[in-house]
């Protein structure tokens, strides 16, 4: 065992402050027993802080605000990168993320090519839900958000003033990506957003 906390401390030693740290970082390196124990000693340490099951990260010191933690979202998009899958935020996390929400939710949901999984970072369930390529493979920033985050609503209950947001957010996005995105979007989304945008004084669904 001891070999293998050599081997990590001389890992982390190659890490700046806030970097995260995988459990499967090691495999390899020594038993999963041994990995595990070796891990444990470290956050007993303070070397390491459990961030969540397998995931953990070096501890980051503020002037202002102390210890900062890494985010759920931030985990999140590096486990997608580590592993080399694509993550997309849909449901009450992408409305909250367009502004379209001020309700923060406590699970996180997150389309993905990946592996199907639920984590709890903190007080917030994180759940990478399997999906098609089809609803991936959208290009603009804010029409895939919206696409997705439309999915989560009543389109028939949707008051004006959130409608006004939407319609908002729809004409910063790059109207060749939205044409592209509607083109991939469920038939009821797509019908929806083109008559909220078909006015006289635009022309961006021409």
């Amino acid at each position: 065992m001891e070999k293998t906390q050599t081997y990590i401390r001389d890992l982390l030693s190659g890490k700046k402050p806030g970097d995260l740290v995988f459990a499967a970082d090691f495999k390899g390196k020594g038993t999963e027993a041994a990995i595990r124990k070796s891990l444990s000693r470290l956050v007993a340490e303070g070397a390491i802080k459990r961030a969540a099951h397998g995931i953990y990260y070096l501890p980051k010191i503020d002037p202002l605000f102390g210890e900062l933690q890494p985010s759920a979202e931030e985990i999140a998009q590096k486990i997608a990168d580590k592993e080399r899958v694509r993550i997309q935020p849909t449901g009450a996390y992408a409305l909250n993320k367009l502004g379209l929400s001020t309700q923060v939710p406590m699970k996180m949901v997150y389309l993905t090519d990946g592996v199907q999984r639920l984590l709890t970072i903190g007080k917030v369930k994180v759940k990478f839900k399997a999906t098609t390529n089809k609803k991936l493979s959208m290009k603009g920033e804010l029409s895939k958000l919206i696409i997705l985050a439309l999915e989560e609503l009543d389109l028939k209950k949707i008051d004006t003033r959130r409608e006004a947001k939407i319609r908002e957010l729809l004409l910063k996005e790059d109207p060749e990506k939205l044409n592209h995105d509607l083109a991939l979007a469920p038939g009821r989304i797509h019908d929806y957003i083109v008559k909220l945008l078909k006015t006289p004084s635009n022309d961006r669904m021409a």
